[in-house]
């Protein structure tokens, strides 16, 4: 039964994700031509037939990006599987290939080299999506340190809450922050604690968590503070950025760092919000006293694998079952479906909130769909493959300075159904840093790791800052 299970899961996937493959090109098309008529320009999108590469070179000390015959994009902080993403058919041919060539069940050398060119000829040719000349163009912009501000797409919502940062008071340089600290009397906090959300998430993650639940004592010793990350809750999210782990870690350092005077701090971090958090602790290792993540997003990439593309396929499988799996693999693979998820959940995020609390009659706090729909989808496409992909090579490294430089406690959460990243993520994190304590929290997934075990949590967090404290 499981086999056949499997076997049902496999097919249904590969009809599925096939025609997904084709209405994301449809998509494609009628998005250049809305784009042209509502806005009067055309947008760049990563699934341009042109065959140029981008290539950065080094020329006066500084990076310049150019157009080159290159077949791979040298720029650090831009994710390749923005660019190049194999259609499922290609993927299965491809690997369908690899089996009979180590089972040995094809004719001879001359049959398995025939099929394998065919394979790459069709992926390079039909199902590989890479950069237009647009795209370069924003991304000289980037390189070179201008910013146009750009004003919001028409897919976006331009209500008061997810444009506060563009008005003429707000601020486009910090992110939203949650602060809570002792209240009254002269008092000042001991110390202070960094949260950090996932992907498609905000602040209220925490705020309506784990915040409420912390005791009296914990609140007069520490200040607590919780960031919308660039891109969503009610943090700015402007259309010109490519939201690369290098501006998602400056906008925290601006938001609360600088902002807060925060010399040193605790860090609590939940799935996407786990590079992020490794990353704050590399750039800081004096100023870090524990780091404490929950459900991290790596992967052990076996030899010979492509670190980014093994990461996509790890987190975004393309199956239809798990449906958590199948909804990461519907806005990861595809852009313009992605968009239309967008344009049809986010822009009108105030009609589906309303809708909501009438069908409940305002009996469930909506705090989980809030982070899901306050975001735009230039801000999910580019945080997802330029933080979670395109960070797989850098992981490695940060883990190796936590392992060797950094003195503090290292502690990790997993829920044991967790069905978007198995618990091999944080054992993986484990055989890095041997000193880091592994918690599986049995009968919990991705999200109730922490709701719904709040309070418990709570007190596992206590526990963790006053060890490290010590």
């Amino acid at each position: 039964m499981v086999i056949a299970a499997r076997v049902i899961n496999d097919v249904v996937s590969l009809v599925l994700f096939t025609l997904l493959d084709l209405l994301d090109v449809f998509l494609c098309l009628v998005y250049k031509l809305a784009d042209y008529v509502l806005e009067a320009e055309w947008k760049p999108c990563y699934c341009s037939s042109a065959r140029d590469m981008i290539l950065v070179a080094e020329r006066s000390g500084s990076k310049v990006l150019s157009l080159t015959s290159s077949t791979k994009l040298q720029l650090e902080d831009i994710s390749d599987t923005l660019y190049s993403r194999s259609s499922l058919v290609a993927e299965v041919a491809k690997t369908t290939v690899i089996k009979l060539r180590k089972l040995k069940l094809l004719g001879h050398r001359g049959a398995v080299s025939a099929a394998s060119a065919r394979v790459r000829s069709a992926t390079a040719t039909a199902t590989t999506f890479t950069t237009n000349s647009t795209i370069i163009h924003m991304l000289q912009g980037k390189i070179g340190g201008h910013k146009s501000h750009a004003a919001r797409s028409w897919i976006d919502c331009g209500c008061e809450s997810c444009t506060r940062w563009s008005s003429p008071s707000g601020s486009r340089d910090t992110l939203f922050v949650h602060a809570e600290g002792p209240q009254g009397d002269g008092k000042m906090a001991e110390e202070d604690v960094l949260f950090i959300h996932g992907f498609i998430s905000s602040s209220a993650f925490w705020t309506e968590t784990v915040f409420p639940n912390l005791s009296e004592t914990t609140r007069s010793r520490y200040r607590l503070f919780a960031v919308d990350l660039l891109g969503f809750g009610k943090s700015p999210k402007p259309p010109d950025s490519l939201y690369t782990l290098r501006e998602h870690v400056g906008m925290i350092e601006r938001s609360v760092l600088d902002r807060f005077d925060v010399k040193s701090f605790h860090i609590v971090a939940h799935s996407l919000g786990s590079i992020l958090a490794l990353a704050l602790a590399v750039k800081h290792p004096g100023a870090v006293k524990s780091l404490t993540l929950l459900s991290p997003p790596y992967f052990l990439v076996p030899k010979g694998e492509q670190r980014t593309q093994y990461v996509l396929r790890r987190v975004a499988p393309r199956r239809v079952w798990p449906l958590m799996a199948f909804g990461a693999s519907v806005l990861c693979w595809y852009e313009h479906i992605s968009r239309t998820v967008s344009l049809i959940m986010c822009k009108n995020h105030r009609r589906w909130e309303l809708a909501f609390k009438l069908v409940t009659r305002n009996r469930i706090r909506t705090y989980l769909m809030d982070g899901f729909f306050c975001h735009t989808h230039n801000a999910s496409w580019h945080t997802f493959h330029n933080i979670i992909c395109g960070s797989a090579a850098k992981v490695d490294g940060y883990l190796d300075v936590v392992r060797e430089q950094l003195s503090c406690d290292v502690v990790v959460f997993h829920g044991r159904d967790d069905e978007l990243l198995p618990i091999d993520c944080s054992h993986a994190i484990q055989s890095k840093v041997p000193r880091a304590r592994v918690r599986i929290v049995d009968d919990k997934d991705h999200i109730t790791i922490v709701v719904g075990r709040q309070k418990a949590f709570a007190r596992e967090l206590e526990e963790i800052w006053n060890n490290a404290s010590r």
